[in-house]
């Protein structure tokens, strides 16, 4: 085992399948020689030379671009987006061309590609460093959205992104890159893509959430815990295809439902989660299904952020509120 923050984990993975797989390429800008701007492909370069691991021009578009060429002739790419604010250049590579190679090919291509990207609020960053734009991605068909939340999710969810047929948007919550080691298993080991975990069982209501704010939701459970609520807390994992099973399942225990994501609160995916509890399991409900999110705004600059941020005590006032319902 080793012991590994969420940025270490990353590169273990990289690293590990890499060394395994001869086909796959890891690129983006400053990718290469510095190991990207986390330093997630840190020595990366060193190890497998120039020709699998390179820096590029700063043009997202192109980076995408050419990783759906790559991959219909045979490669494995595994492209960086800086931040995923970054990544709207190459929306029409991914949304018009990725999404879609497969079905408009019938079937002739596939594209093993996978393109990760930082993700959501938390640093104090600039404009564009800080989106949640999971809900974009998750809405298009042909495209699996995933979001680590562990290092042992990080290594066992990019292993199954890379080694998936199909087009894979891996966002990863930067806040928590390094903000807590767990041990990591040196072999090999997949998660699988469109499985939630089940955290911590409870029996009073169902908690989903995913990325930073599953640490933040364990902050409120354990708060309400001593108030005698018992709360069961589920790691999305993969923001598209949904576990629905596992959250159905849930609910028809608990009775109740909230979901907490960092994305904006309209048309997001807390609202597609909760028509999924309305559709599978009314019947079960003793309260109103309910989302907390982040405002309908752009996410504010440094001095305003903690203000956009969802904290454990907005959390556990939440579950309070529909215990009680």
């Amino acid at each position: 085992m080793a012991l590994l923050n969420n940025i270490g984990a990353l590169t273990h993975a990289l690293d590990k399948e890499m060394e395994r797989d001869s086909s796959i390429i890891v690129y983006g800008e400053d990718v290469g020689y510095e190991g990207g701007v986390f330093r997630a492909t840190v020595g990366l370069q060193e190890k497998y030379g120039k020709d699998r691991c390179f820096d590029t021009p700063l043009s997202e578009a192109a980076i995408v671009g050419t990783a759906i060429g790559a991959a219909i002739n045979g490669l494995k790419p595994v492209v960086e987006i800086q931040f995923s604010g970054f990544v709207l250049p190459a929306v029409n590579q991914i949304l018009a061309h990725a999404a879609r190679m497969r079905n408009r090919s019938r079937g002739k291509y596939n594209l093993p590609m996978v393109i990760r990207m930082p993700y959501g609020g938390g640093i104090r960053a600039l404009e564009h460093h800080s989106e949640s734009l999971e809900a974009i991605f998750s809405h298009i068909p042909g495209l699996k959205v995933v979001i680590p939340s562990t290092p042992y999710d990080t290594k066992g969810l990019l292993l199954s992104a890379i080694r998936d047929p199909d087009p894979v948007i891996f966002m990863e919550p930067k806040r928590i890159y390094r903000a807590f080691k767990q041990e990591v298993p040196e072999e090999d080991y997949t998660v699988p893509i469109g499985k939630a975990k089940v955290v911590k069982k409870g029996s009073d209501i169902t908690v989903v959430t995913w990325g930073a704010l599953v640490r933040e939701a364990q902050k409120a459970i354990e708060e309400v815990e001593k108030e005698g609520i018992s709360a069961e807390l589920i790691d999305l994992r993969t923001i598209s295809p949904i576990d629905k099973e596992t959250i159905i399942e849930s609910v028809k225990k608990t009775g109740r439902f909230l979901v907490v994501h960092e994305a904006v609160k309209s048309f997001g995916a807390g609202a597609e989660l909760i028509s999924i509890v309305n559709e599978k399991a009314f019947l079960h409900l003793e309260a109103p299904p309910t989302r907390l999110a982040g405002f309908d705004i752009t996410v504010p600059l440094p001095r305003g952020e903690h203000h956009f941020i969802i904290e454990p005590r907005q959390i556990a006032k939440k579950i309070r509120e529909l215990v009680k319902f």
